[in-house]
């Protein structure tokens, strides 16, 4: 798939959340989005960038906003991960990798000298309408909300 970009409309989604319940992009509409793509759940850096999301949480929402994480982890693994710090939004669960791959975030990754592929931490901001308005590709995991903050001032 293609490199989405800024002004394309975001990719349709549905997959099951933390609970268990389908959750759909369509079932945003009229809200503002931030889906965020991280690579596992309780390694320090996601729990980092979800707790920066989860603290920010309630002046998102008033902001207009609704925060979405997905992550190729299981539906166990991510409701463990939301119980144990008290994550209030969805994750959502893409074992299949049908998601990073829509999204174009599923790629190349290095660590030690070692090449292997997996999630890119990825952030898009998705406006009302189901338009990708932002995208953060360098996401700085202990100030995620701030720098979505930044670039809407």
């Amino acid at each position: 798939m293609a490199k989405l970009k800024v002004g394309d409309k975001a990719p349709a989604l549905t997959a099951k959340n933390q609970h268990g319940e389908i959750i759909s992009l369509q079932d945003f509409k009229g809200k503002k989005v931030i889906l965020y793509f991280y690579p596992k759940d309780n390694t320090p850096g996601c729990t980092a960038e979800a707790c920066n999301f989860r603290d920010n949480y309630q002046s998102l929402q008033a902001e207009g906003f609704e925060v979405i994480g997905v992550s190729t982890n299981t539906e166990r693994s991510h409701r463990n991960f939301a119980n144990k710090f008290n994550l209030p939004f969805n994750l959502l669960v893409d074992t299949d990798q049908e998601i990073v791959n829509a999204y174009g975030v599923w790629g190349e990754k290095m660590l030690f000298g070692r090449s292997y592929m997996g999630t890119l931490r990825t952030t898009f901001v998705i406006d009302e309408q189901g338009i990708i308005t932002h995208i953060i590709d360098k996401v700085d995991n202990e100030n995620a909300s701030g720098q979505v903050r930044a670039l809407l001032t």
